[in-house]
């Protein structure tokens, strides 16, 4: 089986392995695992023909793609990579980043696929017999991968892995990077607050016929991520700004009154919250867990929305992002109230 073909980010790495493949489909070298879940290569990042992906949160995504998160609340609690309410939304698979002056582009391709065999030999003969637009105005720019599923998913074809992009492009590719590209990495790079849910009374201690008080415990405010590029004269930024709307708790059980309740996050000086004391929505459990549990699931729904730049303040643009969530479960006991005979 052919291995798909991804550029070569490092000259050295990848004269042998584009001949070691052959026939092959030509290769990529330097790779780094896991998109979202890799790491950053510090020191590198300005240089032509890195590669570097990073965690949630902060980092660098692709070659040049700095990623910063702001903090998520005081409560100090845990976060978790938000998930979007849309089950079909899919962020970027890949897209074209600016890489390469000409001159750089000739010595990127002259290095990185000298002796390599067919079809890496023909790819590296079209750009020669472009002289690497040598003499003109513009960059070269590259296709980068937010992680290793792109031998099906990207639809960068194996003639186009690079594209020259002069100052006055006519028309620019469908997969160019965009601040709309980044606002869409950028939902995907963040972290959100996981639901700090108290019950009263206590996890393992809840009572059949006894309401059950839901309390958020802490203060927790909107959290907005900025993805930005900056490199050879290309600057752009998006941010994506999540909004607490609601808190929705699910009993985890039929044997439950209501089996799920829903309470309006409320902004106060100290950021969102809720208390459900006089909500009228607490759960009231029927029957007891017997010897095992109930999963008893707390979520909060995030407004999400993005701006063209750095400023999280910034006009909302469109096309808007589906809606976050962040969720936390937890076993709950429940037993019988034991009442006493005379």
């Amino acid at each position: 089986m052919t291995r798909p073909f991804r550029p070569a980010f490092r000259a050295a790495a990848a004269i042998g392995l584009v001949v070691a493949l052959g026939t092959g489909s030509p290769a990529y070298a330097g790779d780094t695992s896991g998109g979202d879940t890799g790491t950053t290569e510090p020191g590198q990042n300005n240089q032509p023909g890195s590669a570097s992906s990073a965690s949630s949160g902060n980092g660098t995504i692709g070659a040049h793609i700095q990623v910063r998160q702001s903090k998520t609340g005081g409560s100090g609690g845990s976060t978790s990579k938000a998930t979007s309410s849309n089950a079909n939304w899919k962020p970027p698979v890949c897209w074209y980043e600016p890489m390469y002056t000409p001159d750089e582009y000739e010595e990127f391709i002259k290095s990185s696929y000298k002796g390599a065999q067919e079809p890496a030999a023909s790819y590296a003969k079209k750009r020669a017999d472009e002289d690497y637009h040598k003499g003109d105005k513009g960059l070269w720019w590259q296709v980068q991968f937010r992680d290793d599923a792109y031998s099906s998913l990207c639809p960068v074809s194996t003639d186009n892995w690079e594209i020259w992009v002069p100052p006055a492009q006519p028309k620019q590719d469908p997969h160019q990077l965009t601040p709309e590209t980044l606002s869409e990495l950028a939902y995907n790079s963040t972290k959100l607050p996981t639901p700090p849910v108290v019950l009263s009374p206590s996890s393992d201690r809840l009572k059949v016929n006894l309401a059950t008080r839901v309390k958020l415990d802490g203060d927790f405010d909107r959290v907005w991520t900025t993805a930005s590029i900056n490199y050879k004269g290309v600057e752009m930024a998006a941010t994506t700004v999540a909004t607490p709307l609601a808190l929705k708790v699910e009993a985890g059980t039929a044997d439950a009154d209501p089996q799920s309740c829903t309470y309006d996050l409320v902004k106060g000086d100290n950021g969102y919250t809720v208390d459900s004391k006089d909500a009228g929505c607490n759960v009231t459990y029927l029957r007891s867990s017997g010897t095992g549990t109930y999963p008893f699931k707390a979520s909060i729904t995030w407004k999400v929305t993005w701006t063209d730049s750095a400023n999280p303040d910034g006009p909302a643009r469109q096309p808007g992002l589906p809606d976050g969530l962040s969720t936390y479960e937890q076993n709950v006991t429940v037993k019988e109230i034991q009442a006493v005979n005379r």
